[in-house]
């Protein structure tokens, strides 16, 4: 949306320019008219190069995010994964037999 509203505004001053280039000022002398158009012309590319920066920086920052949901999600299942086998582990108290927890280990492994 930025990048449009710079290409708009690089048109409306490269037409202030041709204006100005046509027409001249009453108000300002030519040399002023041409000193204030260099000045916005900077004001403009700076904000394009700003623009510029923001976007690859954003970007990056875009990318790491996605990175980190990807880790998320999969320690998240792992976590899952291992609370269940934890809970599968836990003897119930009327298997703490021998024999019960043998079976018990059968059964996991």
């Amino acid at each position: 949306e930025l990048e449009n509203q710079l290409t708009a505004k690089s048109k409306t001053l490269d037409d202030l320019k041709q204006s100005l280039a046509s027409n001249g000022s009453a108000e300002q002398t030519p040399e002023a008219q041409s000193l204030r158009l260099a000045e916005l012309c900077e004001m403009k590319d700076s904000i394009v190069n700003q623009v510029a920066q923001l976007k690859a920086s954003m970007q990056s920052i875009l990318e790491q995010w996605r990175a980190y949901d990807e880790i998320y999600a999969e320690v998240s299942q792992m976590t899952t994964r291992y609370l269940y086998c934890i809970d599968q582990c836990k003897p119930s108290e009327e298997e703490a037999s021998l024999e019960a927890l043998k079976k018990q280990v059968k059964t996991l492994q």
